[in-house]
């Protein structure tokens, strides 16, 4: 496995353990369509979540934040409509929430929540 995705595998497992502490429900992971993938996909209390997961290791490829704007974000939204035309469920709020972890080489991993991100 290539170090990148093995980060990234990392970064939606440490994703997931902090959705769950706080009270979310997983209830899909790496979604996959012709148009592309959604990371995870929650439920916060009735609110349906969307969550995009950056990893890094370092500063070499910009912030994490800095990945998920634009098309990226639109384009995670059409994801997103795909994943309710296809899980029929009762309407509720949704909410597109970004997770990024951080992992240095040495040292702690830091995770900062950033709800309705985009």
């Amino acid at each position: 496995m290539r170090a990148k995705d093995e980060l990234g595998r990392f970064g939606e497992e440490v994703a997931c353990r902090h959705l769950a502490a706080g009270g979310a429900a997983i209830l899909d992971r790496n979604w996959r369509c012709r148009e592309g993938e959604l990371d995870l996909v929650a439920r916060d209390g009735a609110t349906l979540v969307f969550c995009e997961v950056k990893t890094r290791s370092g500063a070499r490829y910009g912030s994490a934040a800095e990945a998920v704007v634009g098309r990226k974000a639109a384009r995670i939204r059409r994801l997103a409509a795909r994943w309710l035309a296809e899980h029929p469920h009762e309407p509720s709020p949704v909410r597109f929430d970004l997770v990024l972890v951080f992992r240095p080489p040495a040292g702690q991993v830091r995770v900062e929540h950033r709800r309705a991100a985009f």
